[in-house]
């Protein structure tokens, strides 16, 4: 979504802003832009429609300096997109503003505007919320009280860095519901969507609670709660590395990532398995009560991490008995569910942001439940502060937008719930040492699916000029068809759905003809003879199969059928395993289109808004 930054420093803060917004590409976006006061006290701002190359080809020749100022990348929500909708947005010449977030009663508070006389240039929310502002600051030169006075008024979400001509020495900055955090360096102050955006200028960040307020100056920082009480906020150490963030020698930080996830499992696994079982400790010492208590499990989700909750539904209920149910975010919070008082709430997110999954467990905790864990990538992130028992992926920083590393390292953290869950249940010691067991072979393997990637960048040649493509996948394969579609869609914007391959001849079996592509995953398993029927009623209709096979399923390829062979593995892991090449896929199939990959059209990496 939105990627936000500001600075107030004794030096010239432009380089900062920049590469704060270079840093925050990732989240998607369509436009961007800067405005920074100048030493004669104006107002100097830059906007495009287009990347942050453009933004900073206009910087450049403008000679753009000062020492306080706000950057923006802008996801398009309220108008499209275009120089008068990107941001930072200025009322009166007089106060700027860039902001991450929706604000739902922007129309209300329009017209109010309008009666008073200001006329407004964009379709945007945002440039509401800064015409609010500049209407308290005509009663008062004191920004964070004008601030305060506004926000008062707003609702919905929003992340804001506000500056002003009236007090060219202080930024403010504010947020409910959208991700914001402060950035501390040396006589210098930062405002940021998230710490990847300031890597490169410090590691010591603070980050907000819902409804602050705060006052940077460059002697100090002052902090004020929802309820305007001035509070304290420890100051933590970031581990994000700047080098971290570098694409090395891959053409796209989603290939990057792809190759990491051997290494991402080594590194969420290590500390919390032992030679054969969970070490104790692996879900928090509180993780122990909490456990003894559930009887259900609720997987609430989005996206990619909702298949990484529909695999875990059947693990769940295979392995340990314990009822699962698994929906997304988005409709969850509003459809009145059923929660038993014996009900582990799980959510499960990169970003530790998601806007509708922070929602939806806040409904959840309106219920009397067992308890709440979060399987997260993002420390300090507000599902992470929302949640009684958190668990870390560990799977480092995730740029590109299509989730790649998040996602297998959620389902082997899922695999380690299975077993922290099932103890408590039917699960014995010996399946306990069979799934860590598993769970010790599984880089080796995701190294060995790698070693395909030639061999998949050949078959994705196939799918150039291709409309529509089919997964199929069955048990818990089928979750992972899904997400194989997911990313294909993303990425390449060729339309792909998944089925359960049992339900081909219930509808989409109309779809196929000699133009249509499906894929498959097929590994060895008690459901491969009857994946093998429904691919025969794939090629009796003309269907070109695209098979990704267990090595001792003996599959091989034919004129309509294309077998890629992957290491034999054991059942419990193989749904993470044959993740991989779907993976691959996807991405070879988008590199041979020129999409762009790790920026897809109209997606954002962080949904921090409805």
């Amino acid at each position: 979504m939105c990627g936000i930054v500001g600075a107030i420093s004794q030096r010239d803060v432009v380089p900062k802003l920049l590469s704060g917004l270079k840093r925050l590409e990732y989240r998607g976006y369509d436009s961007a832009g800067i405005a920074v006061i100048d030493n004669d006290g104006s107002f100097q701002r830059y906007r495009v429609a287009g990347k942050v190359n453009d933004l900073q080809q206009l910087v450049d020749k403008s000679y753009l300096n000062g020492k306080i100022g706000i950057a923006h990348t802008r996801w398009a929500t309220h108008g499209q997109p275009s120089e008068d909708n990107a941001h930072p947005h200025i009322s009166g010449d007089y106060v700027a503003l860039v902001h991450n977030g929706i604000i739902e009663n922007h129309i209300e508070l329009r017209n109010d505007l309008k009666r008073l006389g200001y006329e407004f240039k964009s379709d945007t929310d945002s440039e509401v919320v800064v015409a609010k502002i500049h209407q308290q600051l005509a009663n008062s030169t004191n920004l964070l009280e004008a601030v305060q006075k506004a926000t008062s008024t707003l609702v919905g979400t929003y992340a804001i860095s506000i500056v002003s001509r009236s007090q060219p020495n202080c930024l403010i900055a504010a947020r409910r519901g959208s991700p914001l955090v402060i950035g501390i360096g040396k006589s210098e102050y930062f405002t940021a969507s998230d710490t990847f955006a300031l890597a490169a200028l410090t590691s010591d960040v603070m980050y907000l609670d819902d409804g602050d307020v705060v006052e940077l100056k460059l002697d100090g920082i002052r902090i004020f709660d929802s309820e305007g009480n001035q509070t304290e906020h420890a100051i933590s150490k970031t581990l994000l590395q700047e080098n971290s963030l570098d694409k090395q020698n891959y053409k796209h930080y989603m290939l990057k990532e792809i190759f990491e996830q051997a290494s991402a499992i080594g590194n969420m696994l290590e500390g919390r398995i032992s030679n054969s079982g969970l070490i104790d400790t692996a879900f928090g010492l509180n993780a122990e009560s909490i456990f003894r208590k559930t009887k259900d499990v609720q997987i609430i989700a989005c996206g990619t991490s909702y298949h990484a909750g529909l695999v875990a539904r059947y693990w769940f209920e295979s392995l340990t008995g314990i009822r699962c149910h698994v929906d997304y975010a988005s409709e969850y919070r509003y459809r009145e569910p059923y929660v038993s008082p014996n009900t582990l709430i799980v959510t499960i997110s990169q970003s530790g942001e998601t806007a509708d999954t922070i929602a939806a467990l806040e409904e959840a905790k309106r219920h009397s439940i067992a308890g709440t864990l979060v399987i997260c990538n993002v420390p300090e992130s507000a599902l992470v502060r929302a949640s009684d028992l958190v668990f870390m992926t560990r799977a480092g920083p995730e740029i590109g937008v299509a989730s790649t590393k998040a996602f297998t390292t959620q389902l082997s953290a899922l695999l380690l719930l299975i077993i922290a869950l099932g103890r408590k249940h039917t699960m014995k010691p010996q399946m306990e040492a069979a799934i860590v067991k598993q769970l010790h072979t599984l880089p080796k393997k995701i190294e060995q699916v790698l070693s395909l990637a030639p061999q998949i960048q050949t078959l994705a040649q196939r799918f150039v000029g291709k409309e529509h493509v089919l997964f199929l996948g069955r048990g818990f394969h089928y979750p992972i068809a899904l997400e194989g579609a997911l990313k294909l869609k993303e990425i390449s914007y060729i339309h792909a759905e998944a089925y359960p391959a049992g339900e081909l001849k219930h509808g989409p079996l109309a779809l196929v003809d000699q133009n249509m592509l499906i894929v498959a995953v097929a590994p060895h398993n008690t459901l491969l003879e009857k994946l093998k029927s429904n691919f025969e009623e794939v090629r009796s209709r003309g269907g070109q199969l695209i098979v990704f096979a267990d090595e001792n399923s003996k599959m091989s390829s034919e004129i309509d059928k294309n077998v890629i062979l992957l290491p034999a593995t054991e059942k419990i892991i193989s749904p993470i395993v044959f993740t991989v090449p779907l993976q691959l896929l996807a991405y070879y199939v988008a590199n041979f289109k020129g999409t762009d990959i790790d920026q897809p059209r109209n997606l954002a990496k962080s949904v921090t808004v409805e």
